[in-house]
């Protein structure tokens, strides 16, 4: 098995897929939903919309990604990939699916989406011997340096 990856990599893979996905998905549901402002009332739904929109499009584009090749665009340029813990192979079919819904579907949740998901990815920092989020746990995986 490879070495553990860097959190500071992890982090910054997250940070690139994010932008990846919600920047195009957010701009196309804003231009098919009309333009809103979070701070008037009657335009919190479309905010949701979008919101939700651009969740579930990211939880399809990491489910894709992990299954066939353990590595989203952020993690192929951090020179990370997802692993099975047991023996360090690609994460394909439901273990990689079921790491994208941990992370991303709990968010669904008002309110304590978040907090769960705030633990989940804070999990990683005080975690040993693998430096495990929560979602790597529930899915048994860890995130390996790929060089």
């Amino acid at each position: 098995m490879p070495p553990l990856a860097n959190r500071g990599r992890r982090l910054l893979a997250r940070i690139i897929d994010s932008l990846l996905i919600g920047i195009p998905v957010g701009v196309l549901m804003t231009l098919v939903v009309g333009g809103y402002d979070v701070t008037r009332a009657d335009d919190a739904g479309r905010s949701g919309v979008v919101q939700l929109v651009v969740l579930l499009a990211y939880f399809v584009y990491e489910g894709l990604m992990l299954s066939a090749s353990g590595q989203t665009v952020g993690k192929k340029l951090m020179r990370i990939r997802v692993a099975m813990l047991e023996n360090g192979a690609v994460p394909a079919g439901r273990p990689g699916w079921f790491r994208a819904a941990t992370y991303s579907l709990p968010q669904l949740v008002p309110c304590c989406g978040f907090v769960f998901w705030l633990v989940n990815v804070l999990f990683c920092t005080w975690d040993k011997p693998y430096q495990q989020c929560l979602h790597d746990k529930a899915a048994k995986t860890v995130v390996v340096s790929a060089d």
